[in-house]
């Protein structure tokens, strides 16, 4: 399947980024792509999967579909036995042999949003072997109240989850299920381990290792889709003032005078989950300004003096802008991939007593 020449199908918002301009940006991604399919932070940055993935979304998004399956083909030559791939490579050179559960469980995301795209059986059932062993180490990790431990390295898991961290895990292992039933191959195993993971992220918000002044801690128990409702909206008015700069996006953290583009379309996405599409346009228009004349898009600024910071164009910022895009204008048969509406939820139960109990 080659990549589309026309710009149907390529996601827009009025007045905010053209298709052309989405399309820009994604082509900047994939000029970045190393020959082996690996997507790099930047011409001179790491890689790590979870942000390769999320590049490889976007790239699906734009319909550069070539780029994206090399993406994910290097995934799947990538991943070792026990179904992990190492924290960080740099053009093809491991830097980092441990392993983040987060990073080794966005392939499921990855893949079911490519399958939502484009309608590709064949795709699915070739990624499914990867997915499910992926999911399979990720949920080795879990504790016995539910959360996740964060990372993996030679001497055993690290005793430590983070929130973030685990609320993207419950998206992916949402996705990753969605899969297993497109498949025909159920995993009740995963059903409880999503049910018990989404319990404690929204119930014990004390199992996680607090990291009280990053905006990803506030607003991703909303994206990876864990909470929802009227919940979910008091938790992003509580702390809306402390992270939300007007017209500039939002800060990556709250001590510093720094706004971050991808931050600030992931807030956008969970806005969009909420049903908040004014105020999420609002935030994807505001954080314009970090957009390069290729297409590239800038991580972030510091607002105090005006300079960018880091001095880098980063993949996976541009990659998130066209995520949002996508979520905002509804483009394409993956764009309600974060709204969830239609993702598995696991299985219910009452897991503070079988904690209790064991």
């Amino acid at each position: 399947m080659r990549h589309r020449t026309d710009l149907d199908g390529v996601p827009g918002i009025p007045a905010v980024l053209t298709p052309q301009q989405c399309r820009q940006t994604a082509e900047s991604i994939a000029a970045l792509q190393e020959s082996s399919g690996e997507i790099p932070w930047s011409e001179t940055g790491h890689t790590d999967v979870w942000d390769h993935v999320e590049c490889a979304m976007a790239l699906t998004v734009a319909g550069l579909l070539e780029p994206a399956r090399a993406a994910f083909d290097w995934c799947r030559r990538e991943q070792r036995a026990d179904g992990s791939w190492p924290i960080q490579y740099r053009r093809g050179v491991i830097e980092d042999a441990n392993s983040d559960s987060n990073f080794c469980a966005y392939i499921a995301a990855g893949v079911w949003h490519h399958v939502l795209a484009t309608g590709d059986r064949r795709f699915a059932e070739s990624l499914w072997p990867t997915v499910r062993s992926a999911m399979d180490f990720v949920l080795g990790l879990q504790a016995g109240s539910g959360e996740i431990y964060w990372a993996h390295s030679t001497s055993g898991a690290l005793d430590e989850a983070l929130l973030t961290g685990c609320a993207s895990v419950y998206h992916s292992i949402r996705c990753a299920l969605a899969l297993a039933d497109y498949i025909d191959d159920p995993q009740p195993e995963w059903e409880v381990a999503l049910g018990r993971l989404g319990h404690a992220i929204a119930e014990h918000p004390d199992s996680f290792t607090e990291k009280p002044h990053h905006s990803m801690d506030w607003y991703y128990p909303i994206l990876g889709g864990a909470i929802r409702g009227s919940e979910a909206s008091a938790r992003i008015s509580q702390r809306w003032n402390e992270f939300v700069v007007d017209g500039l996006g939002i800060r990556c953290v709250n001590d510093r005078p720094w706004v971050t583009g991808a931050e600030t379309c992931e807030l956008v996405m969970a806005l969009d989950a909420m049903g908040d599409q004014h105020r999420a346009l609002q935030q994807f228009a505001a954080m314009q300004h970090l957009r390069e004349n290729d297409g590239s898009y800038w991580t972030g600024l510091v607002f105090a003096d005006g300079k960018r910071w880091p001095v880098e164009r980063t993949t996976w910022t541009g990659a998130a802008v066209i995520l949002a895009a996508d979520a905002l204008s509804a483009t394409t048969g993956a764009s309600g991939i974060f709204r969830g509406a239609d993702l598995p939820r696991g299985l219910e139960g009452d897991y503070d007593c079988e904690c209790v109990s064991t």
